[in-house]
């Protein structure tokens, strides 16, 4: 498809406006296109030096976990921005540990590939972006709180398993996985003012440049699962699961080894049990949420 005859335009903001057309090299000749527009690089963008208003949060307030317990209620409003601080650099260190596995899948998946296909451009053009969006997770994590946060030694070993034996739509489900869950909060605290400028700027460059990754994964998975079988639907259904339970819990659990607040072993179960990261997030997805 020639530039001059796209019939799905892109948006001055570069989002991806439509999922009409399919076939992989049809849906990849747009994004990179899209990606040449509008890709930004925050290092140069965000000012790393500027000094942090200590009235502002990491995060929604909402989406923190322990939002609306007990504690919260009897925690200062300094204590309050430091956990949503903290918790917000533990996602974005999950984030990182993420990308890197993402990098492994897709250079697996398109080692052997037509090397002028718009298919294993916009691939190795999505790899370049999870390069970008790592150092500026670990440029924001080391300004907003100065501590590394690392998934369990357990679950790096169960990744390492994944990212060594995943392939074709498990591969690609299990990169959706993960973007579609942060995408989620990152829409909800991009536009929140009570938050980080820098921060909000992270997310909204992040936000912008996993939507063309998501369209292509949901292309992959579409392609791949053309034509295939019960036993192989069901065997792929099942190692999803297992990569939303490996990806979803840590990005709630490792926000409870918070060695930065310095909270009690007792905050985990008042985590546990609070039901307002969830509302909050349905709160947060609505256009009037945030004035």
């Amino acid at each position: 498809m020639s530039v001059g005859t796209d019939p799905h335009p892109i948006s001055d903001t570069g989002a991806v406006e439509s999922f009409c057309d399919t076939g992989p090299d049809e849906v990849s000749d747009r994004l990179l296109r899209s990606a040449a527009r509008s890709s930004r690089n925050a290092v140069v963008e965000i000012d790393w030096n500027a000094p942090l208003d200590p009235t502002k949060y990491g995060c929604s307030p909402e989406w923190s976990t322990l939002f609306g317990t007990a504690y919260w209620n009897e925690m200062t409003e300094e204590q309050r921005i430091s956990l949503t601080r903290h918790e917000f650099a533990s996602i974005m260190s999950i984030g990182i540990w993420f990308e890197m596995m993402l990098q492994e899948l897709v250079f697996r998946d398109q080692y052997l590939a037509d090397y002028h296909r718009p298919e294993f451009q916009f691939a190795m053009t999505e790899v370049a972006d999870e390069c970008r969006h790592s150092l500026m997770f670990a440029l924001a994590t080391k300004k907003m709180v100065g501590t590394c946060y690392q998934p369990h030694p357990r679950l790096g070993r169960f990744a390492k398993l994944f990212k060594s034996t995943a392939r074709n739509e498990v591969a690609y489900a299990g990169i959706l996985v993960a973007e579609e869950i942060l995408d989620v909060f990152q829409r909800g605290c991009m536009r929140d003012e009570r938050v980080l400028p820098f921060i909000r700027t992270v997310n909204e460059i992040h936000v912008l440049e996993e939507s063309r990754h998501m369209r292509f994964a949901r292309e992959e998975v579409r392609q791949r699962m053309q034509g295939v079988g019960w036993l192989r639907r069901q065997w792929s259904a099942l190692r999803r699961h297992r990569v939303v339970v490996h990806r979803v819990e840590p990005c709630a659990t490792s926000r409870l080894r918070r060695r930065g607040p310095g909270l009690p072993p007792g905050c985990r179960r008042d985590a546990c049990e609070s039901s307002f990261p969830i509302d909050g997030a349905q709160r947060l997805r609505s256009p009037d949420a945030i004035s």
